[in-house]
């Protein structure tokens, strides 16, 4: 899938922008409440989803009273 057949915005994720999205989507993901489930590391380590990405699902999920997932040990 390229980036230009992916959407803009995607469930009830913030715009992140077409990588990001396309990213997400590959790994399954399509709800905040799916992003909340992985620490944020997993999701920076996906091609696509960089620090501004992070920053804006943080935002998103904050709103909903959620967090990323904890950082295993």
């Amino acid at each position: 899938m390229s980036t230009r057949d992916t959407p803009a915005q995607i469930g009830d994720l913030p715009p992140l922008g077409r990588p990001a999205n396309s990213a997400l989507l590959l790994a399954g993901i399509t709800t905040l409440a799916q992003v909340a489930e992985r620490p944020s590391s997993q999701l920076l380590a996906m091609h696509g989803v960089g620090p501004r990405a992070i920053r804006l699902l943080e935002a998103a999920l904050a709103e909903r009273g959620l967090g990323f997932a904890p950082e295993p040990s």
